[in-house]
């Protein structure tokens, strides 16, 4: 039978409903983990003090529509169990004008799930709110032991992580085409649920131990009767700042902060943590709760910098793939410093000026015609070429910032909140095609959406200037 529903009176922007979620799951996390809100007022403090010393830096924000977000951007992450809640994900993102981009194997670095990234994909609303989810399935597949592979299952497929009323209302939005401010407001307190923490597991102690042996992200998974944000992470303008200062404000960050070293021109995502909280949990047992510990939930920075093309992303991960073979670093971080110098001497391969980047097709800008380059071309003709352009000073471009995630660096932060060097060896090979059928739809291509900004900016840029000159040449 199907569902009737009355019809609507105005539909609210899906930005403003996420930036509704976003900022209830903000005050969420801050009363669940007050360790979070230290960390969101030492990025505060960070930030200002960087846009206040650096006015190169503020204007280029500006002038890219970024300054405004910086202060609300987060990312979240989450961990699911099955394909039917992956499916459900994707619809209730859907209300936020939020899509899945991106396809991540993390079984290749010792971690028994595939990822996506859900983010709204259009310009104007990333400058509104980039909020993003780093959304994990387990990859039940790779438990080993048969037997605990198939209670892992029937343990999964009892529970129910969204609640009637927050179904209700996607399909609601998926049948009208929108909600209302009331029913928006709604919407985002009853999904606000199934991101929320729990202190009672659903398994035994004996079962949540098995789990754990196997991979302690499976216990995570599959323990709990929700998949609890395990962080949220802001943006900081500063990260090797906010990594010094951290153990002023009592946090203790991991040893070494993931993705590429520090550099005058920032790439890609650099990320930083505090360890995972050790929380009191209540195991179901004959005689009542039985009381124990789980760690699963941490604090996480990040510092974003330009996205790069394929030529770019190639170089990058060949160079940290150097450094990672030969110099490893401990949970004790004994080697640390010596990881940083690697990284930063092996990077000298890759350029860091702008125009350089640009220039070599390895990273991603937006154009803009520049008030003289109009105003040169109310008078006169102007040349077609967009690097003549630029020399000239008539056009002008600035950095496309990294709005995706990089698998090793997301399995580094991982494995180090885990409480564990552990690295798992599973014999396997990415599965894409049964990500994206439980999923219930294809992952959109990153370096596409970066090129097709790109490409739009300069088609604009050239418009302004009465031209439409041949493109520059993109590598994807």
């Amino acid at each position: 039978m199907s569902r009737s529903f009355p019809m609507p009176q105005a539909f609210v922007s899906p930005d403003r409903i996420r930036s509704l979620f976003t900022e209830a799951m903000s005050q969420m996390y801050r009363a669940e983990v007050p360790q979070y809100g230290t960390l969101i007022e030492l990025v505060a403090d960070v930030n200002a003090g960087c846009l206040e010393n650096d006015p190169d830096l503020r204007e280029r924000l500006a002038q890219a529509g970024e300054l405004e977000r910086i202060d609300v951007e987060r990312h979240g992450a989450i961990r699911l169990g099955t394909a039917d809640e992956l499916f459900t994900i994707r619809r209730l993102f859907a209300v936020m004008g939020m899509q899945p981009v991106g396809y991540y194997d993390l079984s290749v670095a010792g971690v028994p799930v595939h990822s996506t990234s859900f983010r709204p994909i259009d310009e104007a609303a990333l400058n509104v709110n980039p909020f993003r989810v780093f959304t994990s399935l387990l990859r039940l597949e790779l438990i080993e032991d048969e037997g605990l592979r198939g209670e892992a299952e029937a343990i999964l497929a009892k529970r129910r992580i969204y609640t009637p009323r927050a179904v209700a209302l996607i399909e609601r939005h998926e049948h009208n085409g929108g909600l209302t401010e009331a029913e928006a407001t709604e919407f985002v307190a009853e999904a606000l649920e199934t991101f929320r923490w729990h202190g009672e597991a659903t398994v035994s102690a004996e079962t949540y131990k098995r789990l754990h042996d196997a991979h302690r992200l499976i216990a995570d998974v599959v323990s709990f009767k929700g998949p609890h944000i395990n962080h949220l992470t802001p943006r900081t303008l500063d990260i090797d700042a906010v990594q010094a200062r951290m153990p002023e404000r009592g946090i203790t960050p991991k040893a070494v902060i993931e993705g590429p070293p520090r550099r005058h021109c920032d790439i890609l995502l650099r990320q930083t943590s505090f360890k995972a909280l050790e929380e009191t949990i209540a195991f179901s047992g004959d005689d009542g709760a039985i009381q124990g510990t789980h760690t699963a939930r941490f604090g996480e920075i990040e510092q974003r910098g330009v996205a790069l093309t394929a030529k770019g992303r190639a170089l990058y991960d060949r160079l940290l793939a150097s450094v990672r073979g030969e110099v490893q670093v401990g949970a004790g971080g004994a080697k640390a410093g010596a990881y940083d110098d690697e990284l930063a001497a092996r990077f000298k391969a890759l350029p860091d000026s702008w125009d350089e980047l640009r220039r070599a097709d390895l990273a991603f800008f937006r154009y803009a015609a520049t008030p003289a380059g109009i105003a040169a071309a109310a008078g006169s003709m102007l040349p077609g070429d967009p690097e003549a352009l630029i020399a000239k000073g008539y056009l002008a471009f600035t950095p496309i910032v990294y709005e995706d995630f990089l698998p090793v660096s997301a399995a580094g932060i991982f494995q180090s909140n885990l409480g564990t060097d552990q690295q798992q060896n599973y014999a396997t090979h990415s599965n894409r095609d049964a990500f994206e059928a439980a999923l219930g739809a294809t992952v959109q291509d990153e370096l596409a959406l970066y090129a097709e900004r790109q490409a739009a900016s300069l088609e604009s840029a050239l418009a302004a200037l009465d031209l439409a000159g041949p493109p520059l040449k993109t590598v994807a």
